[in-house]
């Protein structure tokens, strides 16, 4: 992705967080890694940015994404965009870079469900509150692999 402007979530709450996070360079919150995920918006093309909670793949490189939208019967829009464009750019911490998005496999998905309620709770309450599969999505920098 180009150095273009980009356009922070219109959700106050997250919007917050992102100025938060930039202002500590990312420091993370007590028990919760964060990290920002930029993607191209699908209709508009617009680099679009968010702040999402995350899990690293204990048996890969990827950090995992959960596309829960807080147990909503639709998936998030960065979700969305992603799955259009899987070129994404992600800070964690102070670091900066490009990666590549995906959505994991039923096999992947199966696996890292557990890891990823161990770490966020929330998630289990997220997949009995909607019927459509929440997706997990594997997000690597170029040379990693998943």
């Amino acid at each position: 992705m180009t150095a273009e402007s980009v356009a922070d979530s219109p959700n106050p709450w997250v919007a917050d967080h992102i100025r938060r996070f930039e202002e500590t360079a990312g420091r993370p919150r007590p028990g919760i890694s964060d990290l920002l995920l930029t993607t191209r918006g699908r209709r508009s093309g617009v680099l679009r940015r968010t702040a999402l909670a995350y899990v690293r793949d204990p048996d890969g490189e990827a950090y995992v994404l959960t596309a829960s939208n807080a147990g909503a019967d639709r998936h998030p829009a960065w979700y969305l965009n992603l799955a259009a464009d899987p070129a994404v750019t992600l800070q964690v911490g102070a670091e900066t870079f490009a990666a590549t998005a995906r959505r994991a496999t039923p096999a992947e998905a199966e696996r890292l469900w557990p890891v990823v309620v161990a770490a966020m709770p929330s998630y289990a309450g997220y997949r009995e509150a909607t019927d459509r599969e929440i997706p997990l999505v594997l997000v690597t920098a170029p040379g990693e692999v998943t």
